[in-house]
């Protein structure tokens, strides 16, 4: 079927990812898109499915380009139509549950149209990862981060920041600042000023993705759109944060703060108010993954990747730049865990040349007046109950 219906299509292309989404557009200028909510993607998968809709596009009319990194169409009644009728009537009768998704997804539309048509659905195609051009696009690879149907840092998002508008956000609504500046009088003369949560060009994690079940978020605003978060996962309120392209790879107690493309692993725990460094903030754009089983100390600051099994002390930063002193003895120690670090012997090494080994125990000796890295003599571990 997949051979016959890609048959003499022009230029055609195996896509990389492509779904359906509901658009919500500008209130002042209805060609803007502001946010795009996919409620299925395909990322290197249901090839069959893309066929049937590229085909169903070309015959009412659209002219699908494969040369560009990516494509997107508005979704009409006709071609949803004429999608399903491509599918065997078996396969449309029992598209239910986790069963034939994008056949779900065209039946829902055909509903949706029998009613009232909408103009506000798109059809968008990714070919390449290349820089997203369109809003679409940028969505199509934040969900694929969040749904873990890519891996963190492994996606081009350049320039996203530029395509997306930044909006005042009323629950999962976006509305543009120009329209409330327009309206500003009105609005709160007649009490219909809406209560804007936050101002930003991201939407937050939880407007569009559902957890599994053992993760726990207790404040929506500390996670963001974009994030990757591994199941056992407990995200903590006050100065906890996620940012996009970054999160977790195992079960992580988070209290502090996840910078973009920063990646923590199984059972490390990020303190009240520690801040791993993102790589626009001071790690020469190297980014940062932190280890199973270690620990960042309340309000402590980290610009190097770190192994397995390290502790940063409270309240210290260690940076690339940062001398730090090891004594002979604990040299010695430090190597036997990492038999792969090919370092000789000196009194100071700079944070860089540290950079992820396992078993390191950084504070700050106050009978010396200067950091010391020593091999670490303690157990992380998390609270199962608790994850």
């Amino acid at each position: 079927m997949f051979e016959k219906l890609v048959k003499d299509i022009k230029g055609y292309k195996k896509p990389l990812a492509f779904g359906i989404a509901r658009v919500d557009l500008g209130q002042l200028n209805h060609d803007k898109v502001l946010q795009a909510t996919y409620p299925v993607i395909n990322w290197n998968e249901n090839f069959g499915s893309a066929a049937v809709i590229i085909r169903s596009l070309i015959e009412n009319g659209v002219d699908v380009d494969f040369s560009g990194s990516e494509f997107v169409a508005p979704v009409t009644p006709e071609f949803v139509n004429s999608a399903l009728n491509y599918f065997p009537e078996d396969l449309v009768a029992e598209a239910v549950g986790e069963k034939h998704k994008n056949i779900q997804v065209l039946k829902t539309l055909k509903d949706i149209f029998e009613e009232e048509f909408y103009d506000n659905y798109r059809i968008c195609f990714l070919f390449e990862d290349e820089a997203p051009k369109s809003v679409e696009a940028v969505y199509l690879k934040l969900y694929a981060l969040s749904t873990k149907k890519a891996k963190l840092r492994s996606l081009n998002l350049n320039g996203a920041f530029g395509i997306l508008t930044n909006c005042a956000w009323v629950g999962n609504i976006p509305i543009e600042l120009e329209y409330l500046r327009a309206n500003e009088i009105e609005l709160k003369l007649k009490d219909a000023y809406p209560e804007v949560e936050f101002v930003d060009k991201f939407p937050r994690f939880l407007s569009h993705i559902i957890p599994e079940d053992n993760t726990r978020i207790l404040d929506t605003s500390k996670v963001r759109m974009g994030a990757q978060l591994a199941a056992g996962t407990t995200v903590m309120p006050g100065a906890s944060y996620i940012n996009f392209n970054a999160g977790t790879e195992g079960a992580v107690m988070v209290e502090g703060r996840i910078s973009s493309s920063a990646v923590v692993k199984e059972g490390a725990d990020v303190g009240g108010g520690a801040s791993i460094l993102g790589v626009l903030s001071g790690t020469n754009g190297n980014p940062i993954t932190i280890g199973k089983n270690t620990l960042l100390g309340a309000n402590s600051v980290t610009g190097i990747p770190l192994g397995d099994s390290c502790i940063v002390d409270a309240g210290i930063a260690v940076l690339e730049g940062t001398k730090i002193w090891i004594s002979e003895d604990e040299f010695v120690k430090i190597k036997e865990v990492n038999p792969e670090w090919k370092a000789v012997y000196k009194e100071y090494f700079k944070g860089f040349e540290l950079a992820a080994l396992n078993g390191i125990h950084y504070r700050f000796d106050t009978t010396k007046g200067k950091m010391v890295a020593l091999r670490s003599r303690r157990e992380v571990k998390l609270n199962e109950e608790l994850h």
